[in-house]
């Protein structure tokens, strides 16, 4: 197969030669490795890599991804960062229009008579590529096994070969991808390409209020696959009415060829063992309705985590890998009279939404960002986060878990300049709609969220993604979810612009920025739904003065879930000013970026150098509140 320019065009083509999304569980050799928490059957590939940037698509050099290709004209670039703060592409930030609106025509495929004259991203001047290269031998950890690599997070859509061989394709930002790069790896000398496109079909979904970036901007990494292999495991732990019993379900899907035995280990916060169960493996293991009695219920009160461990053994019986995995007992519903519950108890959040940002790294954020975050939150009595409007890093989730801290998973998805123009609703060429073109893409998104981050205890609500309109695809959405995870509530707010499609989306009335009088005339007429505010209070300037007009509402409506403020952290970089020799802030507009929505990205609780703003004083008292 070759590699095709005509995917960026493409909405039915959003992954070529890409594996299955799975849960994402690390595995180990042994248990020492797991305890010193570094596992040989992984290479890291971040750092730094040759890196070119062209301008259009147009200008690609050719056979670049060849090996004995001339590369002497490459720069670098660390891996993982952003171009545009590599000084190459332009850095703009803009909250509702799409990008080229201005610059370039052009419209959604199956919303436009003669798409050949809509516009194209594959020939397009505005759709820069950042070309990215390097070699690399094989870590001793990972030779003579199948080997495949992991992007955790690329913007926005790229292409992949190995030692001149065309690998895949990929596009969902916010997501990993993963490929098997067996076939064509050396143990020595592997020279690996990527070409990233800052634009294809995929930017009509990824329309959120955020800076625009490009690039490699999460881990790579290499992961080898042992004898027999963990590729994917389920566990669904149930609280019963009691709030004392626990059921605990699993399943695991094996891979290999030495498939001996499994053995199954559950043990509490302490150490204590309370089952253990081996099953010959073949490629499915499940452990059906077992019963554990005097289970420690989890909540953002007390996040109690219980420890799983998968131990593979091969034919000959020795131990080829061991899998763990924390997770917790609980309980989320609606009640009869459309409460929201954790655990029986009615639940009220107290929430925020958060981009993942850094002031000098953009959307490339550190492990010491998403500490402080868990370490704010639980300061100022913040509850919940609503991952606007993507997925996170892998490891937020988990974070998240030992925290306490309930997750609203959004999907990767906002079509916002599809359907509002200037302000006014007008979906002559909303995406996806109900248009057949685009219901595989984001099934499929909705898909990848749910395999990838399935064993969350944290996450209590799956979300279809953020300003998006109605239509049919996201009630296939809607759907999915429903099958396959029953035990977790659905959001949706963008629904509230299409009511014919109420009964069909979304497990709760979900407005932005409803006025208190406003949301009070809901919860006196329409119970039918619990209502939540995904997003209220817009913590821009001098804001959030008006809060408890909400917790009133809050208090006296049993029916009104709380809600999630806009937003957490400001959207804004840190850099010199060389007339006064101090680093600064700037926000949209403040580098010649047009069109922009200028300094509308500095609506968060926090700087965005993570100092607080006074508004986060209101914030801790009132989410303090009982």
């Amino acid at each position: 197969m070759k590699a095709q320019l005509a995917w960026l065009d493409d909405p039915e083509t959003f992954r070529v030669n890409q594996l299955p999304a799975h849960s994402d569980h690390h595995w180990y050799r042994n248990e020492q490795e797991m305890r010193s928490g570094q596992s040989s059957f992984y290479q890291s590939l971040d750092g730094e890599w040759q890196f070119k940037y062209v301008s259009d698509p147009t200008k690609l050099p050719d056979h670049f991804y060849r090996p004995e290709s001339d590369h002497s004209d490459y720069g670098s670039i660390k891996v993982p960062s952003m171009i545009e703060l590599h000084n190459d592409a332009q850095i703009q930030y803009i909250n509702t229009l799409y990008p080229w609106e201005g610059h370039q025509y052009r419209r959604p495929a199956g919303t436009y008579d003669d798409q050949e004259q809509a516009g194209s991203f594959s020939q397009a001047a505005d759709n820069s590529v950042g070309l990215y290269c390097r070699h690399f031998d094989l870590a001793a950890g990972l030779v003579d096994h199948r080997v495949r690599i992991q992007f955790a997070g690329v913007e926005r859509a790229f292409y992949l070969w190995l030692n001149g061989e065309f690998v895949g394709y990929a596009e969902d930002s916010f997501t990993p991808s993963e490929f098997d790069l067996t076939p064509y790896l050396h143990e020595k000398d592997n020279f690996i390409a990527v070409a990233v496109f800052k634009h294809s079909t995929a930017s009509y979904l990824e329309d959120q209020d955020m800076f625009r970036f490009s690039g490699i901007f999460r881990s790579v990494t290499l992961m080898a696959q042992p004898a027999v292999h963990v590729e994917d495991l389920t566990i669904k732990p149930q609280l019963a009415s009691d709030n004392h019993t626990g059921i605990f379900n699993l399943n695991v899907n094996l891979v290999g060829d030495a498939f001996s035995e499994a053995t199954i280990t559950v043990n509490d916060a302490a150490g204590k063992q309370l089952l253990q169960k081996t099953h010959p493996s073949t490629e499915e293991v499940k452990v059906v309705d077992e019963r554990l009695d005097q289970v420690h219920p989890w909540s953002n009160d007390d996040p109690y985590l219980y420890q799983l461990l998968i131990t593979l053994r091969d034919d000959e019986g020795r131990v080829v890998e061991v899998v763990p995995y924390s997770f917790g007992f609980r309980r989320v519903a609606i009640s009869k009279d459309h409460v929201l519950q954790l655990n029986g108890q009615r639940l009220i959040i107290k929430g925020v939404n958060r981009h993942e940002w850094d002031c000098r790294t953009g959307r490339c954020i550190s492990q010491a960002d998403m500490d402080f975050d868990i370490q704010t939150f639980k300061k100022n009595h913040i509850n919940a986060v609503r991952t606007c409007h993507y997925a996170d890093r892998l490891d937020w989730y988990s974070r998240c878990d030992r925290a306490g801290i309930y997750v609203m998973a959004e999907n990767n998805l906002e079509s916002h300049g599809s359907w509002q123009k200037m302000g006014r609703v007008e979906p002559s060429y909303n995406v996806p709609g109900s248009l057949t073109q685009w219901k595989a893409a984001v099934v499929d998104r909705a898909r990848t969220n749910y395999e990838t981050l399935k064993n969350h205890t944290s996450i209590l609500f799956w979300s279809l993604g953020n300003e998006s309109y109605a239509g049919d695809d996201l009630v296939a959405m809607q759907e999915f979810y429903q099958k396959k995870d029953p035990d977790r509530l659905v959001h949706y707010e963008g629904v509230c612009q299409r009511p014919s499609y109420r009964d069909r989306l979304s497990d709760f009335e979900s407005r932005m920025y409803l006025p208190p009088k406003n949301v009070e005339k809901y919860l006196q007429n329409h119970l039918d739904k619990p209502f939540i505010e995904c997003e209220y209070m817009h913590s821009m300037g001098n804001s959030v003065g008006g809060m408890g007009d909400y917790i009133a509402l809050v208090q006296k409506y049993p029916q009104d879930c709380g809600g999630f403020i806009w937003d957490y952290i400001d959207q804004a970089l840190l850099v010199h000013d060389p007339v006064t020799g101090k680093d600064v802030l700037r926000y949209g507009g403040d580098f010649d970026d047009r069109h922009t929505d200028g300094a509308f990205c500095g609506d968060g609780l926090m700087f965005a150098n993570r100092t607080e703003k006074p508004a986060m004083q209101e914030v801790r008292y009132y989410y303090g509140q009982e």
